[in-house]
């Protein structure tokens, strides 16, 4: 049987965004029925795996994208919203096979399980709305700038943590409740749905990442909050963007004086 940490690695290199999606989902219920082993942390590819299209720019060169009536302004955030979803698949999976050492907590395996799990299930309903709206995953160009945290941090779990679901996800909590109130303002009721699917479960990502990144630096004997004002300034290009969702922030953990003092 090989370890979870393989099959992550395994799950990684799977080009297919829809099989890869799959893949997240179906080691998730293996984990959960206790069949895969906690092995040693694997060699992970630079890279993940990804399909041929879209094609990836530069953040800059992608199109905003603004939700109208029209069809195409709802394709445009779906895609990108099914990109960012698939990043979060191979950031999961990555954080798993390269730093999961047999020497942490069960727990911590069980949390990230499940995080894949339901950043792989994100996709499949992104993927979903897209098509009932005569549209796919790849039909539109995307960025490659979420890839790139995954590499600047991917010496070191807490900076992998203090940059991914504390910044980056983070972020999301910040954006996605206007980008539901738009959906519904046209009329996209299915989609907000998606919208709210993700929003909900992306608090409990933000509360997983705080979690164990204050376990982490405790067990280094480090004082969290500055230790993740460090890792931040030095591996994030930028200031965090208020405004802020403090409420659903401070539901995921996390502490409103400690990122205010990063915001630009």
């Amino acid at each position: 049987m090989p370890s979870l940490q393989a099959v992550c690695r395994a799950a990684l290199l799977t080009a297919g965004a829809a099989e890869k999606a799959a893949a997240a989902r179906d080691l998730a219920a293996v984990w959960r029925d206790g069949r895969l082993p906690i092995g040693s942390a694997e060699t992970m590819p630079q890279r993940p795996a990804r399909p041929a299209r879209p094609p990836l720019a530069l953040p800059r060169a992608v199109p905003k994208r603004k939700v109208n009536a029209a069809p195409a302004g709802r394709v445009a955030l779906l895609h990108a919203l099914a990109h960012i979803e698939l990043n979060a698949i191979d950031l999961a999976l990555d954080l798993i096979g390269r730093f999961g050492r047999p020497d942490l907590p069960r727990g911590f395996f069980d949390d990230w399980v499940r995080v894949a799990d339901e950043e792989g299930l994100h996709f499949q309903l992104l993927a979903e709305r897209l098509a009932a709206l005569g549209a796919a995953y790849g039909d539109l160009p995307a960025h490659d700038g979420l890839w790139q945290a995954a590499e600047a941090t991917a010496g070191d779990l807490l900076a992998r943590l203090a940059v991914v679901p504390l910044v980056l996800e983070a972020r999301g909590l910040d954006v996605t409740p206007a980008m539901i109130r738009r959906l519904d303002a046209v009329g996209d009721g299915e989609s907000a749905a998606v919208l709210r699917v993700i929003y909900r479960d992306e608090i409990g990502h933000v509360a997983i990442g705080r979690r164990w990144f204050d376990h982490l630096a405790e067990t280094r004997g480090l004082a969290p909050e500055a230790t993740w004002q460090a890792l931040v300034r030095r591996h994030f290009k930028g200031a965090l963007k208020p405004p802020f969702n403090h409420a659903a922030r401070a539901e995921a953990g996390l502490r409103q004086a400690s990122y205010e003092a990063l915001a630009g």
